[in-house]
Order: structure tokens, then sequence, then C-alpha cells
């Protein structure tokens, strides 16, 4: 009879149902019942209790383990992570507007760099790591190293491409994710913002719709904006992402000429798809034939044992474009991105050459070395150990500080995070007041192209911590409660 039940449950599993299992545990730890240090239920009990197969009882498990939720320990089981974040529920499943908008932000979004980049300010505001973090005196070194040795070689155009070495090393790490480029796949931009602008304006016209994911990052929007495209944003799970039967619905009533998704910890949320999910949605773009870019800027921020794999590698079959770049990992001032155009290498090309027709041949010589020295995955396993550090501290931090009602990501990987707080709270209102006290946030509704999200914002962790950190917090944390007492 064991069996015969144990054999149902494995039928009847779908293929989210790890992630419902998952976030069953997640509550018990959210409520107490499992406490920081203690032995979850094993692997046999839960599947037993919950109904479900033992291989999704794993796949839950380990997913919980890539979230910090869960330890694993040899020869002993999952253990509750003793430090797990500040215990707020995770932010609503976004549900936007069914029908395409114009965008109207620019003005907005060039204010809100100019308050990200003074150093008077706490600087919670814009996703850029701190210098501090980054590996900038080794690749200086190695920047004036090649201007020594090849500088007169160096000083003229590159092929439009950019530096063969540098996307030679490119290839080499795509299979580490599961990928195969060769580098003559790859072509070199200024930064991830150009290669998703070439992406854009391969596949479209003015007036024509792109899906996004919803929030979505306030750059992406401004790009859309100024291409005079039009935004149709999609509900996305703060966990999950892009919810699939929405972005069904929205290819069969909507004309929409491509979707631009992120495929590891979206900016804002941290939301990152499971394979599974990232399958399905290649499946339905496939069956309308709706191109995807994709946006992997923070895939190697990761805190699990596994970097996510992109939708390019899970179906290289796929039309699907592939944009990155160091800026949020290495060398932000350096302005070095990829795209891999597939099928529309020419029409990228073009538009390149156009634009900037190649880049910048210093910088790209000293990364393509950085990377085959080994220094850059040296320096990335150090600055994931920092962000994730970094998000604790300020998710904890913000459940100290901020009223009851106060909702928060949990982001694995990346370095923002995202609070939802009471929706009588006006975070524009609140922008203002914070600055006067030195502290620069992204009020939440710079993310959408309705300008929703007015009650939340973003918080970027890629700063050291220190005691100013957490004073700025307790700050904004007063400025919140006092706003609702005043309402």
């Amino acid at each position: 009879m064991q069996a015969t039940r144990r054999d149902t449950a494995v039928a009847q599993d779908s293929p989210y149902r790890y992630q419902e299992l998952a976030d069953f545990i997640t509550r018990l730890v959210e409520s107490a019942t499992l406490l920081p240090g203690s032995r979850a239920p094993s692997l046999r009990q839960i599947s037993r209790e919950r109904g479900t197969s033992l291989a999704t009882a794993l796949k839950a498990y380990r997913l919980l383990e890539d979230r910090g939720v869960l330890e694993a320990r040899p020869q002993s089981g999952f253990y509750v992570a003793g430090n797990t974040r500040a215990r707020l529920e995770a932010p609503a499943i976004s549900k936007p507007p069914s029908s395409p908008r114009t965008v109207s932000l620019s003005s907005v979004v060039l204010r809100l760099f100019e308050y990200a980049s003074d150093p008077s300010l706490v600087p919670l505001g814009c996703a850029v790591p701190s210098p501090d973090l980054l590996a900038a005196g080794r690749l200086d070194r190695l920047l004036a190293k090649a201007a020594r040795n090849r500088g007169v070689e160096r000083n003229r155009y590159t092929v439009p491409k950019g530096d063969r070495v540098l996307r030679v090393e490119l290839a080499r790490r795509a299979p580490r994710w599961g990928g195969t480029l060769s580098p003559e796949d790859l072509v070199l931009t200024c930064g991830c913002t150009e290669a998703l602008t070439l992406a854009l304006q391969a596949l479209s016209r003015p007036g024509d719709t792109i899906a996004i994911e919803s929030p979505t990052y306030f750059g992406l929007l401004h790009t859309i904006e100024v291409l005079n495209l039009k935004a149709l944003e999609l509900p996305t799970d703060p966990l999950s992402g892009v919810d699939p039967e929405a972005l069904e619905q929205a290819l069969q009533t909507r004309s929409v000429t491509a979707c631009l998704f992120s495929s590891s910890f979206n900016n804002p949320l941290g939301c990152t798809p499971s394979d599974e999910r990232k399958l399905e949605l290649l499946r339905l773009l496939g069956k309308h034939r709706v191109p995807l870019i994709e946006d992997d800027i923070y895939g190697d921020i990761f805190f699990g044992q596994r970097r996510p794999t992109p939708f390019n590698a899970l179906d290289p079959a796929a039309d699907v474009i592939y944009c990155s770049s160091f800026s949020k990992t290495v060398a932000p001032g350096y302005r070095t991105g990829w795209i891999a155009p597939g099928r529309h290498m020419q029409r990228v090309l073009e538009r390149k050459m156009a634009f900037t027709l190649s880049g910048l041949p210093l910088p790209q010589s000293a990364l393509a070395e950085y990377l085959a020295s080994g220094g850059y995955d040296r320096h990335l396993r150090r600055i994931r150990a920092i962000f994730r550090d970094n998000l604790e501290r300020m998710s904890q931090a913000v459940g100290r500080f901020f009223p009851q009602g106060t909702r928060v990501s949990r982001p694995s990987g990346g370095f923002v995070l995202w609070v939802e707080l009471p929706k009588r709270i006006d975070t524009r209102e609140l922008f203002g007041l914070a600055l006067e006290h030195g502290i620069c946030f992204a009020p939440g509704d710079v993310f959408s192209s309705t300008k929703r999200y007015g009650h939340c914002m973003r918080l970027s962790c890629g700063t050291p911590w220190s005691a100013g950190i957490e004073r700025a917090l307790e700050t904004l944390g007063h400025l919140v409660r006092d706003a609702l007492e005043a309402r």
C-alpha cells in the first residue's frame, strides 16, 4: 500500500511542486516552527507527509540551500541555516496592467543617476558595486602593462566584434553554465546597456511592444522609451519570475515583438526562474515565434553551489539574444559587455558599426589577461561572500527598523534588495526626506512604465557593511514610521 501511495505521488508531481514544497518549508522557518540550527525534516519524512516524490523533496531542499534557508551537513541531513535573513514576508506577486504602455521616465532616471553618483550620500541608490570591493588595482596594472607593451598597436580600431582574445576567453567560460559559444558568436559592447539596446534595435521598430518583467530595471525602461517602443509588463513572482500563463495570454492576445527577461537575479526583485520555468517560457515563445532578449548581467554573482543556467544554454536552438557585462562584477568603469546575437548577428553588427564602430582595445586586452590568469574567478568567490553577507545584514536591519507589514525580497544572488512597504507610504516623498538626511535609495515607481510600486524601494547592497549604513537604515525606518503616523 505504501508503495502505491508513493508511486501515485511521483505520478502526480507537477513541474513546480518542488517550489510549493520549498515555500512550505520557508513558512515553517519564518513562523519559528523550525528554528535556526535545528534539523529539517528528513527527505523521506517530508515526502511522505506532503505526498511528493523523494526527487521532488530533494529538489526543494536544494533550492532552499541555494536561497540560504537550509544548509546540508554531510552524513547528517539538512539543517535550518544559522544566519537566516530577517523573517519578513516576501513581496507580493506583481499584477501590472495587461495592456502595453508608453514609457516616460527619462528625466526622473537622469536625476536619480545624479543623486546615486553623489559621494556625499549614503550609497543605497545605484546598483553599482563599491570600488573598494572590485579588482581595480589588479586590472589597472594589467591595463598599464598593455599600454606599455602594446600601446601603439592598440591605439587603433578593433574589428566591430571587438578584441578576439577577450572573445576567446568569454567563449571558454560558456561551458561552466552549460553553454556552447565560439569567439565568432560574440560581439563586445559598451556595457550591457549597449548590448540590450543593440538587441532591441535589431528586433523591433518604433511603436512595437516589448514584454518585460514587472518590476524591472529602470535603465531598461529608459532604453525602451528612447527607442520609442511600448512596454508590456507581465506579472512576476518575487521568487520564481515571470508567470508562464500570463505570458501565454499576452502572446495570444497582444502583438508582442520580443520579450526581455533576466535569466538570473532580476533587478530589482532578485528572482531567478527555475530551469523548468525557463524551458516553459522558451516553449511558449517558440510556439508564437517571438524572440527573447536575455539579460544575464548578475549571473556570476550566485550564492548557491551552481550558477543559474541561462535561457540560451537550456535550448541552443531557441531564438535568444544573450547579453551580459563585467559592470556588476569587476569593472564598471571599463564599460565592457558582450552580446551573443545568434541568428541576428548581421543586424546587430550593422547597428554596432553605425553607433560605436568598435570597443576600447586596451581595457578589452587587460580583461582578457585577467580572465586567462584565473584572477576573475578568485575575485568572484570573494565578492559573492561579501554580497551575501551584505544582503543578510540589510534584511535583518530592515526587519529591526522598519514597521510591521514590511516585506523584503529573498535574492539568492546579486546585491539588490526590494522592500515593499505598507501601501500608505509614498516612496517618492520619502526619497526627498531621505536626501535631506544624506541618504539615497531608488524609489519604486521608477521600476514600472505605469509608475506602480510607489510604496516600494530598492536598496543597493554593493557597499561594504558599516555602522554608517546601519544608521542610514535606522533613519529610513524612522522616516517610514513617521510617514505612517502622519497619514
